[in-house]
């Protein structure tokens, strides 16, 4: 099977590569399970759907006939109940690290031919993140480490997924949160990534402390408190070595804040996504005995979360206006506004762009994504379409 660029993807080598037979991986071709990726870049395939012992956007590169892997992130499970959660998970070690869990979206950085490249999490080559990790992170550690891949989350306002302004960032920060070896995925430790990031000056995640597996819940439940106070997301409990998996747990006013953002797009919300968030809900107030004032909060903030979107978007729709996901993003280079904004639309989504100005030596510029199935959803309703 050929595919469109300077040489032949070679099944036979990349199956070699990848420990399979040849039939099986001709077979996640044609079933579109392995995608070539776009434009400069099309010597990159990603995994999508069910790949054998992968994570999903695991990246194929195909090097003229040899390859390299770039693991697709883990998933990390999360805790509902903090303090059983912890003796289960950890109940083999001593004591574990805890670091912040931004509220952005991650990537993972390598170089190619180069130039650093960052791939979301589905393996695609995103142009605005590729664009902006210029400014973040030094070619020299990745000329220094050519086997390393880093993970990192971009946070920040001028962000296209999660626009937030309580880190004190003026536009789009990285900050490192992992870093793994290419083709096994396998982790370095935390103190070794740590103190990588720290030689090489890379911005990374907060560590906030490194606990005694018993004492740990009550710890976290006190730094929970103090980041929700402040609208940060939560945090990310490890193993100091990476041998056992991490487990997330996150604030109240975060999954509410989710819910606020997701319910005002209510038609194009998974159900799993928000369900979920109703339900840590459920667990976190059980396991912190709250008392009646402090658990009628909790309702009156969930409640709001759900309801005050949804009635915003309904009177928005009503009076004409079409509902949209508005956000900015600054570059260095104007033509990566246009660049990313044919990478949206390969995804069938509806984007329009404002007049790019300068700021600087960069340029800022107001992107809308409309939201079609919650505008059309939401004026049949109006219409007085019945709800199936």
């Amino acid at each position: 099977m050929r595919y469109h660029q300077e040489t032949e993807f070679d099944i036979e080598k990349a199956a070699k590569f990848l420990e399979l037979p040849p039939s099986r991986l001709s077979e996640i071709i044609e079933k579109g399970n392995l995608r070539q990726n776009w434009d400069e870049y099309n010597s990159i395939y990603r995994f999508e759907g069910h790949a054998p012992q992968l994570e999903d956007g695991t990246v194929l590169i195909d090097k003229h006939g040899s390859f390299e892997l770039v693991r697709g992130f883990p998933k990390i499970k999360r805790a509902m109940l903090l303090e059983p959660a912890l003796k289960k998970n950890f109940n083999d070690i001593d004591s574990v690290v805890v670091e912040e869990k931004m509220n952005g979206y991650n990537v993972r950085v390598v170089d190619y031919r180069g130039q650093l490249i960052a791939f979301t999490r589905s393996g695609h080559v995103c142009p605005y993140s590729t664009e902006r990790v210029q400014n973040f992170l030094k070619r020299d550690f990745f000329m220094d480490h050519p086997d390393i891949v880093v993970y990192g989350e971009m946070a920040g306002p001028d962000n296209p997924y999660v626009q937030k302004k309580v880190y004190g960032i003026e536009s789009l920060d990285f900050f490192v949160f992992d870093m793994r070896y290419k083709n096994t995925g396998e982790p370095l430790n935390v103190g070794q990534r740590r103190k990588l990031s720290e030689e090489y000056g890379f911005n990374q995640v907060r560590l906030l402390g490194e606990f005694n597996v018993p004492q740990a819940s009550e710890k976290i439940m006190e730094i929970i408190r103090e980041l929700g106070e402040k609208g940060h997301e939560g945090v990310v409990i490890k193993d100091p070595e990476m041998v056992l998996q991490p487990i997330k747990y996150t604030c109240s006013q975060s999954n509410c804040s989710d819910l606020e953002q997701a319910f005002r797009f209510y038609n194009e919300a998974g159900r799993d996504y928000l369900f979920s968030r109703v339900v840590r809900e459920g667990f976190q107030s059980y396991e912190w005995s709250e008392s009646e004032e402090e658990f009628r909060e909790r309702c009156r903030r969930l409640g709001e979360s759900i309801l005050s979107p949804m009635k915003g978007t309904i009177t928005q729709v009503q009076s004409g206006e079409r509902i949209s996901d508005d956000f900015r993003i600054r570059v260095s280079e104007e033509n990566v506004i246009y660049r990313f904004k044919a990478y949206l639309e390969r995804f069938g989504l509806y984007v329009i762009i404002g007049t790019p100005e300068r700021i600087g030596e960069d340029y800022s510029v107001e992107i809308r994504k409309i939201n079609k199935s919650t505008n059309d959803k939401t004026l049949a309703m109006l219409e007085g379409q019945l709800w199936s």
